[in-house]
């Protein structure tokens, strides 16, 4: 005789067991305790970084609301554990006194699993081929925040944090970030993220890379690149240094820096929509790389502006709701983690094969993990999380209209880069270049 069993569901078949194991999966095992001695602290580190996780994943423009809702998820996922503290100021208050250390923790073990999840999209021709690029994020018009942060922008412009991201183009996926100030150089941010890079990387940046320091300290490191010039770069040619020079050897060699060595590059000359674009790489062999392979290597650092709409657009982290500066960029940071954990687990329940088919769906993976969260304590659905996210891919069908709005008030009407001013070394120049080149031998 068949009987229908009345009560609640089992554990095993809710929500809160499947964000616990997609989650837990991809944080460290050690380094975030879920339990510490001291028996008065409710906000233990595991529990902060994944309310903070959560919190990112939630939309709404009030924090307090995201708290709440992610507060609710969290001690229904640890129904077994002392509840943590329900104010929003307190949560804010013990994630800054941690974060520095969790997110360091976090980080590289994110790191290891992107570089897991890679395969063999890790390396292309003996490269990691990472992009480079920044942004800027809105905060909250406080008294603090305008005076921490300073607005960048035109007149009447909100507080903005300066963020600078490196990002995977096999995967997609985040690598490592620097954020500060709004009228903070990315260039400065991307020298102090050098160390982060994988031996042997390829990056590909835009024009605002293009500084002789940063290109110098790329090439000391043992990292290719491939950056865009524009017509505010001077580069010689036939300057006679130390190397066979053919047809596309040029040298950045500014004013300022003649007592040091100049940079040996190669120009390669494109054209995109009709115009004409100009690449440099240190990398000369054109046999080891070709002209087009660099062109079709650049175009894949769009992916990185496709990473920031996602960050800004689709998961609402245009604007930082924290009113405190020091706040305000601990959120940002969970913000990234956020989407960074968002990808992983996506991407690992979609699969390899399939990814390569059909590129993965931000909005589509929010989409079902905000579910998720609504109804963390109810039944989940047939096949679970992970069987949802499978099916977590951009759809591939063919436009027929652009899909540029009619009426966009914030368009960006930024002139291009222009080409760079490509000129002969005069004698003087030579010269000067000879005496560097005979210091360099005989030091």
């Amino acid at each position: 005789m068949n009987r229908q069993r009345i009560g609640k569901p089992s554990c095993r078949t809710c929500y809160h067991t499947e964000l616990i194991g997609a989650i837990g999966k991809l944080l460290p095992h050690r380094g975030l305790p879920l339990q510490i001695e001291d028996g008065r602290v409710r906000w233990t580190p595991r529990l902060l970084a994944t309310c903070a996780i959560l919190m990112s994943w939630l939309p709404g423009r009030a924090l307090k609301d995201s708290f709440m809702a992610a507060r609710e998820a969290l001690v229904a996922m640890y129904d077994s554990r002392r509840r943590p503290g329900d104010s929003c100021e307190g949560f804010l208050a013990a994630l800054a006194k941690s974060s520095k250390e969790m997110l360091a923790t976090v980080v590289l073990t994110l790191q290891n699993k992107t570089q897991d999840l890679a395969g063999n999209q890790w390396r292309w021709e003996g490269w990691v081929v990472m992009g480079v690029d920044g942004s800027r994020v809105e905060c909250p018009m406080t008294k603090a925040n305008e005076l921490a942060m300073g607005c960048a922008g035109k007149d009447k412009t909100t507080p903005q944090l300066f963020l600078t991201t490196l990002f995977h183009v096999g995967t997609g996926l985040p690598w490592c970030w620097k954020r500060g100030g709004g009228k903070e150089s990315e260039r400065n941010h991307l020298r102090q993220m050098i160390g982060q890079l994988p031996p042997r990387t390829l990056l590909l940046a835009d024009a605002g890379f293009t500084g002789y320091e940063l290109l110098r300290s790329l090439k000391q490191a043992g990292h290719d690149f491939i950056v865009r010039v524009g017509h505010n770069v001077t580069l010689l040619r036939k300057l006679g240094y130390c190397v066979q020079e053919n047809k596309g050897i040029v040298y950045l060699w500014p004013l300022g820096f003649r007592d040091q060595k100049p940079l040996v590059l190669r120009l390669v000359k494109v054209r995109q929509d009709r115009k004409r674009m100009c690449l440099l790489t240190n990398v000369l062999d054109g046999e080891r790389l070709s002209d087009g392979q660099i062109y079709e290597l650049y175009k894949l650092r769009w992916g990185v502006e496709v990473l920031f709409r996602s960050f800004k657009q689709t998961m609402e982290h245009r604007e930082m709701r924290c009113g405190s500066p020091d706040h305000a960029k601990i959120e940002l940071d969970w913000a990234m983690v956020g989407l960074w954990m968002l990808g992983l687990i996506s991407q690992e329940a979609i699969g390899r094969r399939r990814r390569l088919e059909r590129k993965w769906s931000v909005a589509k993976s929010l989409r079902i993990v905000r579910g998720a969260i609504r109804r963390v304590r109810q039944p989940r659905a047939k096949g679970g999380l992970r069987h949802q996210l499978r099916d977590a891919l951009q759809d591939n069908y063919v436009r027929n209209r652009p899909k540029k709005a009619r009426h966009w008030p914030h368009k960006k009407r930024e002139q291009p880069p222009g080409i760079p001013i490509v000129r002969m070394a005069t004698n003087s120049e030579v010269k000067a270049a000879q005496r560097v080149s005979l210091l360099r031998l005989t030091g």
